[in-house]
């Protein structure tokens, strides 16, 4: 069955207006009827070979959530060590992490070993395991914010220590560490963009035709939506 017009407005209005959340988290909590919802779209996303080779750590305990806390200070200041200058001071300012402030933690796995799919499309490319396990991020993300959750990725972390500290087999990889929960709003722009670190590049200069490196300037403006048509479909579907 297709979807009506104001189906269609409201995907594209999550997928436009979805954030990376690190800071605004209320103490609310949230409903495992909603939790299970969000799972479940998660759940629904492509996976090479129908293996569907992800799992899902809920994490509330606070004594766990502290010590990746204590994982993620020790993996920020090493990587704000990096950085120079004004870099380094905005990026000291920056808020990256919201692990104690969120009322729940997720980490998805990817299991690579998983016998689902009996092999079918990983032959060739293995890495598309991987990839399957970043579609349920995506799924989840998306989710979350037509539930009116918020999301934030938690990438500055040691894997090694979060494997330790969440008991995951050494043959499962931690993909994705999430905060979620409600929040006191949504930016209109991506917080990194309301910050000055970066802005977002127009599809207009990432379009090739037939081969790498083809471009026809003409044809990639005529694929490229101006940002007053994007900000209509997300006001009409609000509407």
């Amino acid at each position: 069955m297709d979807f009506s017009e104001a189906e269609r407005r409201g995907l594209y209005r999550a997928i436009h207006e979805r954030r990376d959340v690190r800071s605004r988290f209320l103490p609310d909590p949230v409903p495992d009827a909603i939790l299970a919802r969000i799972l479940d779209a998660a759940h629904h996303a492509p996976s090479v070979g129908f293996m569907q080779p992800w799992d899902f750590i809920v994490i509330r305990d606070s004594s766990i959530r502290r010590a990746v806390q204590e994982n993620f200070e020790r993996a920020n200041a090493a990587a704000s060590s990096l950085y120079s200058g004004s870099r380094r001071e905005l990026y000291n300012n920056l808020k990256l992490a919201a692990i104690l402030d969120a009322p729940i933690n997720l980490c998805i796995t990817c299991d690579p070993s998983r016998a689902k799919g009996a092999g079918l499309g990983r032959q060739t490319v293995p890495d598309t395991v991987v990839y399957s396990t970043v579609c349920a991020v995506q799924n989840l993300w998306l989710a979350a914010r037509a539930e009116g959750l918020g999301a934030g990725w938690v990438s500055i972390l040691d894997l090694d220590v979060l494997r330790g500290i969440l008991g995951i087999p050494e043959s499962v990889i931690p993909v994705a560490y999430l905060c979620l929960g409600y929040v006191s709003a949504f930016g209109s722009q991506p917080e990194l963009e309301e910050r000055g670190w970066e802005s977002r590049e127009s599809v207009e200069n990432l379009l090739h035709f037939d081969r790498w490196d083809v471009r026809d300037e003409a044809r990639a403006r005529r694929l490229t939506l101006e940002p007053c048509v994007k900000s209509k479909s997300s006001s009409q579907a609000a509407s």
